[in-house]
Parts: C-alpha cells; structure tokens; sequence
C-alpha cells in the first residue's frame, strides 16, 4: 500500500522557518522523482520545488527560489523542504507528490498534506 505521509506544518510569524518531511512507503522511492506542491484557499495547485530521482536534480518555482531548499535521504524513504524567510504568501497546504513513468504507465502519487500558516 502506497503512503506518503508529510509532517512538519504549522504556525509561524513571517521571517521564520520550518522543515517539512514526508515519509515514503510502499513502492521503490529511490526510482521516483519527488516534488512538493502547495494549495492556498481560493488558488490553484502550485509547484513548489522537485528532486529528480537519479542525481538528486533540484528544481524550484520563482516564488521560493534562494528560501526553500529540497532534498531527500533514500535511505530514509524521505523528502524534506526546509522553508526559511517565510511570507503570509506562503500559507497554504503542502503537499508531497511522488512519480515515475514506466514504460507506457505514469505513477502519480500524493500525500494528504500538512498546513503551513505565516502569520504575524
């Protein structure tokens, strides 16, 4: 049974940081690129930053780029986004992605998410 399970979320004033996690299960993490997405209220699902699966590749939206960093421990089965200089902007549900193409099959698949919440 596939699971990912993100943790980490929570409440914090502008400025501040936090380290998100998400835990991996269930089918072959080290063959899956991993990426984590956010959704705030009203908006549309955003990419928020990726890590390829060979190479440990990092890529990041705008929006985040020199704040956030992406990283993931294959030993572990885990991802985490470390989040630093957080805006309100930032606030929104984060949510951890796993996927890999196989032959002609797409694998796609998500986590229930954890809040971020930036707030003075």
């Amino acid at each position: 049974q596939v699971q990912l399970v993100e943790s980490g979320g929570g409440s914090v004033q502008p400025g501040g940081s936090l380290r998100l996690s998400c835990a991996a299960s269930g089918f072959t993490f080290d063959n899956y690129a991993m990426r984590w997405y956010r959704q705030a209220p009203g908006k549309e699902r955003e990419l928020v930053a990726g890590i390829s699966a060979v190479a440990s590749i990092t890529a990041y939206a705008d929006s985040v780029r020199g704040r956030f960093t992406i990283s993931r421990d294959n030993a572990k089965n885990t991802i985490y986004l470390q989040m630093n200089t957080l805006k309100p902007e930032d606030t929104a549900l984060y949510y951890c992605n796993a996927w890999n193409i196989l032959g002609t099959n797409r694998y796609d698949y998500w986590g229930q998410g954890t809040q971020v919440t930036v707030s003075s």
